[in-house]
């Protein structure tokens, strides 16, 4: 999952910035909602988490203007407000959620991944591909029987993966939902993760589920 947090406080940024990224996520940072515009236009993100009160245009208005655009990547709503008239004006806006704050991380981080199983359309708790189970919420592999134990972004690139069985994913859009903008976008990372991968979901099992696509990245075969 790749998240971006629009969060004009720096202290509360930085703060769900580093929860999610604890939680394997990748997530970056916007403190306008002017940059929020552009950086959902630019880059593919799994969903937003948008402060209502914000310098410039505030979120409703940022919420308002990409729903406009046509971009319905889903929004969980952030405010201090608990008014009922406040949590309709952003739903009505095209939000998908309102959390108010003070919360608690466990709360947020439980709603996004609501959020984005949600999706265009409902998603099921548990992602399943051949004999292949991942549960997204409790953090859980398995192959057949047999649970296999992954780092937090081992465990984010198998999602990825997963998400979109039998497509071909190139290194750029593996780098884009799994790590951030402080990676190095030249690194070989994703090679050595799905090196990794290999090695825990395939070798032991004698299968061969990640395969290279030659010219493109990798692909997660559907069987």
């Amino acid at each position: 999952m790749r998240v971006l947090v629009v969060e004009d406080q720096v202290k509360m940024a930085s703060l769900i910035r580093r929860g999610l990224r604890e939680e394997g996520l990748a997530a970056d940072v916007a403190i306008k909602g002017e940059d929020a515009l552009w950086m959902v236009e630019e880059s593919e993100y799994d969903a937003l988490v948008l402060d209502v009160m914000l310098p410039g245009i505030d979120g409703l208005e940022t919420c308002r203007r990409l729903r406009e655009r046509g971009l319905w990547v889903p929004i969980l709503m952030l405010t201090a407000r608990d008014a009922i008239e406040d949590r309709v004006e952003g739903l009505d806006r095209g939000a998908d959620d309102y959390l108010t704050k003070p919360f608690a991380f466990a709360e947020l981080l439980a709603r996004l991944r609501a959020l984005v199983r949600r999706g265009p359309v409902e998603r099921p708790n548990e992602l399943r591909v051949g004999d292949l189970r991942l549960d997204p919420a409790m953090r859980h592999v398995w192959r057949g029987d047999a649970e296999i134990h992954l780092s937090a972004k081992e465990f984010a690139l198998l999602e990825t993966f997963m998400r979109r069985p039998g497509h071909a994913l190139t290194r750029e859009r593996l780098l884009d939902h799994v790590w951030d903008y402080e990676y190095e976008r030249r690194s070989n990372i994703v090679d050595v993760y799905v090196r990794y991968l290999r090695e825990k979901l395939d070798r032991p099992f004698g299968t061969e589920s990640i395969e290279t696509v030659r010219g493109v990245g990798y692909r997660l075969r559907r069987e």
